[in-house]
Formats: structure tokens, C-alpha cells, sequence
């Protein structure tokens, strides 16, 4: 998984540098969405804590990010910081996305509406921070694909639902306060279905 993580962050750093010498537009972002997330536990933690339900706690939870970047006629890069975090059953968990994208366009109709594809790398940090338990927190690297549609309202608003796929290998542990270590939870992917608004300067 390291060599295939280092291929898409190479490739999307190739796309990045590309695109920068024909950027003409600065843009600032929002984005709110919601995260699927697929945990899992080592076999230690079920058997040491009775198989606890840590894949409900951060899994359909609302996502908000912001975004800034560059964009041309045929595509964009940007940068991304995304947070999510809550608690289920007693357990608290926090996921923060640092990530770089490109995007390419494909004109839809008019100019005016987009669709987008492209490829994201960038890092996660997977924090566990569960009352009676040692806080814990490993930053993973992580790679996926994004897609969607995107409406120019004006020449310096624009639109957008999107959806995004990562596969991360940012892990944790969990340990009660005073006692061993329990076991381990890995972030093994990340699934985002969102909305965005663009503003360019």
C-alpha cells in the first residue's frame, strides 16, 4: 500500500506542477459533507474490550472543510483541511484531513457547468480520545480519486457536490487509563459525498 500512496502523491505533485504555470485564478473554498469511514479493530481490542462498535462513532458523520487553490479554464489545484470528530457509546474519535488535489473539467453544455475528476494525497491524523482511555493520535498518509459537477454562478462563484474516496493507513490505541494497551483501530478508508461553495479573487 506505501508504494501505491507514493504513486498517486508523485503523480498528483507531477499535475500540480503542471498546472501551476498556467494558473490565472486564486479561489478560497467551503465544504460540508457527510464521511463514511471503514474501521478496523485488531483482534486484541475485540477481544480485550468485547468487540466495541468504534466503526459507528466517526461513520455518516458531517464533515466541514476549507479550501484554498488555483484554477484554469481546464482544471484546479488546491489544498484542503477537513475535520470531523464524535462520540459514540462512550467512545470519542477525531479524524483531520491535510490534503492536496487535482482536478481536471470537462465542460458541460456551456462553460459555465463542469464536471471534475482528479486525484488527491495528502495526510490524515486519527485521534482517540475516549473518556477512561488514553488519548492516543497517528498521523497516516492518504491517496484517493474525487468527482463531481460544478456551476459557475458568476465569474467569481461557483457551486459544487462531489464525492471523494481515500485509503489511509493512520492507526491508533487504545489503552484504559492505568492498564496495558488494549489493542489498535486502523482508518483503512475514508468516503466523502459533499457540497462546496467557491469564491475567486
Amino acid at each position: 500500500m506505501k508504494i501505491t500512496l507514493n504513486r498517486i502523491a508523485f503523480a498528483t505533485c507531477l499535475a500540480l506542477g503542471a498546472t501551476v504555470a498556467q494558473a490565472n485564478d486564486n479561489f478560497v473554498g467551503l465544504t460540508w459533507g457527510q464521511t463514511d469511514n471503514n474501521i478496523q479493530k485488531s483482534n486484541a481490542l475485540n477481544a480485550n474490550l468485547g468487540n466495541p462498535k468504534l466503526d459507528k462513532v466517526i461513520d455518516g458523520e458531517g464533515t466541514w472543510g476549507i479550501r484554498a487553490g488555483q484554477k484554469t479554464a481546464d482544471g484546479r489545484y488546491y489544498a484542503t483541511y477537513e475535520n470531523v470528530s464524535d462520540s459514540h457509546n462512550g467512545y470519542k474519535l477525531r479524524q483531520q484531513n491535510l490534503l492536496g488535489s487535482y482536478d481536471m473539467f470537462v465542460p458541460l453544455g456551456s462553460n459555465n457547468t463542469k464536471l471534475f475528476g482528479g486525484v488527491t494525497a495528502g495526510l490524515v491524523k486519527l485521534e482517540q480520545e475516549s473518556r477512561g482511555f488514553s488519548r492516543d493520535s497517528d498521523i497516516g498518509f492518504a491517496a484517493g480519486l474525487q468527482a463531481g459537477i460544478l456551476q459557475e454562478l458568476n465569474s467569481n462563484t461557483s457551486i459544487e457536490a462531489g464525492y471523494r474516496y481515500l485509503r489511509t493507513n493512520a492507526s491508533t490505541e487504545m489503552a484504559p487509563r492505568g492498564e496495558g494497551k488494549a489493542g489498535s483501530l486502523d482508518l483503512h478508508s475514508s468516503s466523502q459525498l459533499y457540497l462546496g461553495a467557491n469564491f475567486a479573487f
